[in-house]
């Protein structure tokens, strides 16, 4: 990962690496709201390559904002993935950002189509 580093000037910085960028609060959204599997995943962000997802999916476990659970080892494999319970509030935030968005949208003429 190498991203998140052990001093940080500011805590937005350090949340934008660990949330920021194009792919990862989509992942968690999704995460969040039930596709909670990578084949889910794919189908959910048909736009994000599967390299990509795994490489975010793989960030987040780092970071331990996401916790993989193996079901069932043998081929195929059933693996799931959920928001750790230490950072729950993570969806209280991000419930709030979308929220935020909306109606940012809505005052600016914005369409959302989703």
């Amino acid at each position: 990962m190498g991203k998140i580093k052990k001093e940080y000037g500011c805590s937005l910085v350090l949340a934008n690496d660990l949330i920021g960028g194009k792919w990862k609060l989509r992942i968690l959204w999704h995460i969040m709201h039930g596709d909670n599997r990578f084949s889910l995943l794919v189908k959910a962000i048909p736009d994000i390559s599967q390299k990509v997802l795994a490489s975010q999916i793989k960030e987040l476990e780092i970071s331990g904002i996401l916790i993989k659970h193996i079901i069932d080892d043998t081929p195929p494999k059933i693996i799931t993935y959920e928001i750790s319970k230490e950072y729950e509030e993570l969806k209280d935030v991000m419930e709030r950002i979308c929220n935020f968005t909306t109606q940012y949208a809505n005052n600016q003429g914005i369409e959302l189509k989703g």
